[in-house]
């Protein structure tokens, strides 16, 4: 119960540091256009770059060049922030899947490891026990799965602990337990292909609402006003939901498919390790009974399975 605990706890801990650098970097991502906007205004203002003496000098015949500046100035840039919170409600889940995109890229980044998945130490010392034929040691192998728990140990574990059996009967379990384990790394991948759809129809949504919103109040609107105007702002505002959803679902379609390529790479080598290791475990067929006690240090005999233990 204890371990359990445990496990839960530093599960909960690992998921608020995904939240965590999750806002870090929405935060760094909001704060660069400010950066930019700030740098070119900065730039533009003749004071700031040079001083008094770098101002234009005056135009030949006492024609001022202040016009020209003031339009400049009159051209406001796109603030990003305002621009978000105009786009209305549905920005508020489009943040949200862009939290759960960035928090399970950090998470699978993290969980996707060879020393996760498939230790280089394991592969190794898995070649060494199958030199010659005829002196693997199911024993030393499941000890060595021990000593580098990933998921290649857990299929490996499953094939030597049906040692013993049929071959046909061990691929069934190796076919299963690679099952499994290929579910279990996937599981957090299948997130980012949600927050990718959901951020696309929210986005999509999202327009059409403030779409209806802008065709609406040109109805309502008094006959005297810029109905152009009006109907410009308001798709400009109504376009900014799906510009979101797409900001958000594009990396992350592109970060899921990185991720199952990477998956399905690890799957082929873990198939490689394990059909490299089955012509070790024929001579052990029909003979011998291995468990996780014979693993431990109790002797695996060449006893012969009961003739009921065969039929089962």
């Amino acid at each position: 119960m204890h371990s359990i605990a445990l496990s839960r706890y530093s599960s909960l801990v690992r998921l608020g540091l995904y939240v965590a650098a999750a806002l870090m970097a929405l935060l760094l991502l909001w704060s660069l256009p400010a950066r930019n906007q700030a740098r070119a205004q900065g730039s533009g203002n003749p004071a700031a770059d040079g001083g008094p003496s770098s101002a234009a000098a005056p135009a030949p015949g006492g024609a001022s060049s202040e016009p020209a500046t003031s339009s400049r100035a009159d051209d406001k840039a796109i603030n990003i922030f305002d621009l978000a919170v105009a786009g209305g409600i549905f920005m508020i889940p489009i943040a949200g899947m862009s939290l759960l995109a960035v928090a399970m890229t950090i998470e699978r980044i993290l969980g996707l490891r060879p020393q996760r998945v498939l230790p280089s130490e394991l592969v190794s010392g898995l070649g060494q026990l199958a030199g010659p034929q005829g002196t693997f040691d199911p024993r030393k192998a499941y000890r060595l799965c021990q000593q580098f728990p990933s998921a290649a140990a857990n299929v490996i574990r499953v094939m030597l602990l049906k040692v013993g059996r049929p071959l046909t009967e061990i691929e069934a379990a190796v076919k299963d337990a690679s099952q499994r384990e290929a579910d279990r790394l996937y599981a957090n991948v299948r997130w980012l292909n949600l927050a990718a759809s959901l951020s696309t129809m929210l986005g999509l949504i999202g327009t059409i609402q403030g779409m209806i919103m802008a065709f609406h109040q040109m109805t309502v609107m008094g006959a005297d006003a810029n109905r152009v105007t009006v109907l410009a702002a308001g798709i400009y505002t109504a376009l900014v939901t799906t510009f979101a959803g797409l900001f958000v679902a594009i990396p992350a379609l592109f970060v899921s498919h990185c991720l199952e390529g990477w998956i399905q790479s690890y799957f082929r080598q873990i198939d490689e390790l394990i059909f490299s290791l089955l012509p070790q475990l024929e001579r052990y067929e029909g003979r011998v009974r291995f468990s996780r006690q014979s693993a431990d240090g109790d002797p695996m005999g060449d006893e012969k399975e009961p003739a009921a233990a065969a039929g089962r």
